[in-house]
């Protein structure tokens, strides 16, 4: 029995210190949360900013239904004298696929990968010059602004079961929206990281591309 450890009862184990090992315990969970912390902060797009992502799919949502209404107030304006009658005919007709297609567009794609785009940004030009100022919002251009276009046209014709058609698409489609994107999110843009504090960044630029979305819908149905 003795063998089997102290005083013949395997079960007794050597005192221990619980002040000391707690005490570690904690300095190991706090270090490692610090850790944990700081790559979350550093590096964001490993995670998915399901925030960023709702508010994006919502006025991507918002935007195309107010392009579709416009397009049938405008269109029915004439043969529809009772203003009630013509809301009611709206709503009734929308195309709640393509709201569904732009929908999972912002959720899945715009609002994920232009927070982990931003955060970038901030990571990497962190001084508020001038000069960081000019590179941010060319490379928002430059980089952002075709791989949007282009995984929104590809997006929308792969639900459509039409993606023989995107090169056609494109040929038609992809220069004159980048072209009339600089337009708008050049300003936008400069405001952007010029004045918005960094937290509000996102916020800011998913309320502007309300508009945005409005266009891209409409570019999208044509």
């Amino acid at each position: 029995m003795g063998a089997l450890g102290h005083g013949g009862s395997w079960w007794n184990f050597p005192p221990r210190k619980w002040g000391g090992g707690r005490r570690r315990r904690l300095e190991l969970r706090s270090s490692s949360d610090s850790i944990n912390l700081r790559d979350v902060k550093g590096w964001p797009l490993f995670a998915f900013p399901v925030k960023q992502a709702t508010i994006a799919a919502s006025l991507a949502l918002t935007g195309d239904t107010i392009a579709q209404l416009s397009h049938h107030i405008f269109s029915r304006g004439q043969d529809q004298s009772d203003e009630e009658e013509k809301e009611v005919f709206c709503v009734a007709n929308l195309d709640w696929l393509r709201s569904l297609r732009m929908t999972s567009y912002g959720f899945l794609f715009y609002g994920p990968c232009s927070y982990a785009w931003y955060q970038l940004l901030d990571k990497f030009m962190p001084k508020q010059t001038f000069i960081t100022l000019l590179k941010k919002v060319i490379l928002n251009q430059i980089i952002l602004g075709p791989c949007v276009i282009a995984v929104m046209f590809a997006w929308n014709n792969l639900w459509l079961g039409k993606l023989s058609q995107l090169p056609a698409k494109y040929k038609k489609d992809a220069l004159p929206t980048l072209l009339y994107g600089f337009r708008f999110w050049i300003p936008v843009s400069i405001l952007n990281f010029g004045l918005v504090p960094v937290s509000a960044r996102v916020a800011f630029m998913s309320a502007c591309s309300i508009f945005w979305n409005f266009y891209l819908s409409s570019t999208m149905s044509r």
